[in-house]
């Protein structure tokens, strides 16, 4: 076996890493760095695959239809991926380039709480159902969080809270996603960097027709102008940290909204996991942000969750930052989603 290239297109970035037979990653900057001698494989995270995908694909002219029709469900992340796709295929012509879908995960999502309650025709001719998101995330912290605690995944009723650019949380039991809060697109669940998460769907009928905005218009507002950039005029917590104690209300706002939805979402993803062993902060947010996973854990003390402020300040690797005496684990676990992809994309090569 060779090395894998894992191109993953994110809302926010593009993180480009070389990973070797052993797993041993290495983050790259450009792919002029890159050997194609010396490649069994390029990996394409894709976040959406609708119902089109229900594995990893070699990438051909029809699965390259098949993701563009899809982009008006993911347009923050279908689109850069096909970019990245069409850039990567044109740099190395004669390496098989695999699409994994972070839909895949979710797959095994009970019917309760895979489908919306819309007419049937939606539902079963038009695909409007839940399909779930950060599924290569959600599946490197599931795996690492057994490692952590010296279990099986099979025995373990996790929540992962995917918190970055993007934000999902997500019931795993058995080893499997049983729910999540991102749904038919991205947008749904909890507020993310510029994304609203879940609103009243009254809102866009009532800003088309009380305000004469477009669905153009309404989709834009929802997707590039809300969440934490809406609520407090960043989407960097970092910086909306430092705001709030300077005394911005609107800082102080969009982190007490960030934090109360996300604790709602892990209270409703325990329910339905069937309880809780662990909580998995990961993402850019879940892994840098000690205050978030504070003011995340306080609300949960009814889960039985502990947080020790000493351990949750001073983590810089996957680490339980629970105390002793919590019922409930909290465990920091940093984002490998490139892991998975290149797993996936061997074995769609036969590697």
């Amino acid at each position: 076996m060779q090395d894998v290239l894992v191109v993953n297109a994110g809302s926010t970035s593009l993180k480009l890493h070389l990973v070797d037979p052993r797993e041993a990653s290495t983050r790259l900057k450009s792919l002029d760095a890159v050997d194609p001698a010396g490649l069994d494989a390029v990996a394409h995270r894709v976040v959406h695959g609708g119902d089109a995908f229900l594995e990893p694909a070699v990438i051909d002219a029809a699965v390259l239809t098949a993701i563009a029709g899809l982009e008006p469900l993911a347009p923050l992340h279908n689109t850069p991926a096909l970019k990245a796709i069409d850039d990567a295929m044109g740099r190395l012509p004669d390496v098989p380039h695999v699409a994994v879908f972070d839909t895949l995960y979710h797959a095994s999502m009970p019917a309760e709480a895979r489908e919306y309650a819309v007419p049937r025709r939606w539902r079963e001719e038009w695909g409007v159902r839940r399909y779930g998101f950060h599924g290569l995330s959600v599946a490197w912290s599931a795996e690492r969080a057994a490692a952590l605690l010296g279990r099986t995944a099979g025995d373990l009723r996790l929540v992962v809270c995917h918190l970055g650019g993007g934000c999902s949380v997500t019931a795993v039991a058995g080893g499997r996603s049983c729910d999540t809060t991102m749904g038919f697109s991205p947008l749904e669940g909890v507020p993310m960097a510029t994304r609203s998460g879940s609103v009243d769907p009254a809102i866009p009928a009532y800003l088309v027709r009380e305000h004469g905005m477009d669905v153009a218009g309404v989709e834009r507002a929802l997707t590039t102008e809300s969440g934490l950039l809406g609520l407090g005029g960043s989407t960097d917590m970092r910086e909306l940290a430092a705001a709030a104690e300077g005394g911005s209300e609107g800082a102080r706002l969009a982190i007490d909204v960030f934090c109360h939805r996300v604790g709602g979402a892990i209270g409703s993803m325990a329910v339905s996991a069937g309880g809780l062993d662990a909580v998995v902060f990961t993402g850019g947010i879940g892994e840098g942000s000690a205050m978030v996973r504070r003011r995340v854990s306080e609300r949960l003390g009814v889960l039985g969750v502990e947080i020790d402020g000493g351990l949750n300040d001073a983590v810089t690797e996957d680490e339980d930052v629970a105390t002793a005496e919590s019922r409930a684990r909290v465990l920091v676990v940093a984002s490998r989603e490139e892991l998975i992809a290149a797993r996936a994309a061997r074995a769609a090569v036969g590697g």
